[in-house]
């Protein structure tokens, strides 16, 4: 059998510091994905109809804000609640699969977002392409309902079996209490379980995002072909529709992918090795990634690139007329 490595304990100030990025990352996160969904539902407050990506920009940033929270309540879990050497306490694999399932449902919906990049940007040719890049827009918020609906259910199995695997993971240890090390591994193996169930989930969801990805990529790649044969050189905005289409799911899938890999490095990290300083750094990771996105997202959108400008002339208009007012009161003929 194999035996955990030596505990990693963390000094006071590392921990401090752990707790520090913890909040700005939170802070940031909070502040640019509220922004986007305070933008797109004050279109719903004035009754304006919200475009298809517009729709999907309001239900993503509402996840990524749950998603925020959670990893926030995971970093004050872990840094000072968790001790590596006990077993991982219930509320903090529960965060964790939380986490989990907020984190599908947000897949889920940059799916949509690249399913309906794909319809509106890249040409088609085939009689049924066609038929589906025009069905997509349409039946944009029935899709939205169904991958809602599809990772309700998933959290409802991913939950129901964690629950219940930890009802029989006490069950079992009330018939062996003088066995430490098999109730460590029935509690790793009941969490590993669930864990595993949630990834499985994601799976078709991160298929289709890599799909209609590889889509737009063909498509800008014959698209600068096509370019490359013509001789006027003018502006294109279909390229430029192409390269913030691409730029948005590209950052994307490699902030995924990363938040991927730190995701499962943290569940050995967890329970094997019991590395509080490799999780810390993981946490650290998945924190910073739909914080990244978020701000790729209103760069690319014309819409919030718009309202941002407008918040910047706004507090500058205000930062103006407060200096005028303060070297006003200073001259001694008014004040």
């Amino acid at each position: 059998m194999l035996t955990p490595a030596s505990i990693v304990t963390v000094s006071y100030e590392v921990k401090n510091a752990f707790l520090f990025l913890s909040v700005l990352e939170f802070a940031v996160g909070i502040l640019v994905n509220a922004f986007i969904f305070l933008v797109n539902f004050w279109d719903v407050v004035r009754r304006q109809p919200l475009s298809s990506c517009d729709l999907i920009l309001l239900s993503l940033s509402l996840t990524r804000l749950l998603l925020h929270g959670l990893l926030f309540l995971d970093a004050v879990q872990l840094a000072c609640f968790q001790r590596m050497k006990d077993p991982l306490s219930v509320s903090y694999q529960t965060i964790i699969l939380l986490w989990m399932i907020v984190n599908q449902a947000g897949l889920w919906l940059t799916t949509c977002l690249s399913l309906l990049y794909c319809a509106k940007i890249v040409r088609f040719s085939h009689a049924f392409a066609l038929c589906l890049a025009s069905w997509v827009p349409r039946k944009m918020p029935q899709m939205l309902l169904g991958a809602i609906t599809f990772t309700c259910v998933c959290a409802t199995l991913c939950l129901g079996d964690f629950f219940g695997r930890s009802h029989f993971s006490v069950t079992a240890m009330s018939f062996v209490n003088n066995s430490t090390e098999f109730n460590l591994q029935i509690a790793k193996f009941s969490f590993f379980h669930s864990f595993l169930f949630c990834i499985v989930g994601s799976i078709p969801s991160f298929l289709i995002f890599l799909v209609s990805s590889g889509v737009l990529i063909v498509s800008l790649g014959r698209h600068m072909r096509t370019m490359r044969a013509q001789t006027e050189d003018s502006r294109d905005l279909s390229l430029e529709a192409h390269i913030k289409a691409l730029r948005s799911l590209i950052s994307f899938l490699c902030l995924y992918l990363l938040s991927l890999c730190a995701a499962h490095l943290s569940v050995p990290l967890l329970m094997l090795w019991h590395s509080k300083v490799g999780v810390m750094v993981c946490v650290g990771i998945l924190a910073a990634c739909p914080s990244g996105h978020a701000i790729i997202l209103i760069s690319s959108n014309a819409k919030l690139r718009r309202a941002l400008e407008s918040i910047v002339l706004w507090a500058q208009s205000g930062r103006k007329v407060r200096v005028g007012h303060e070297a006003a009161c200073g001259t001694p003929t008014l004040c």
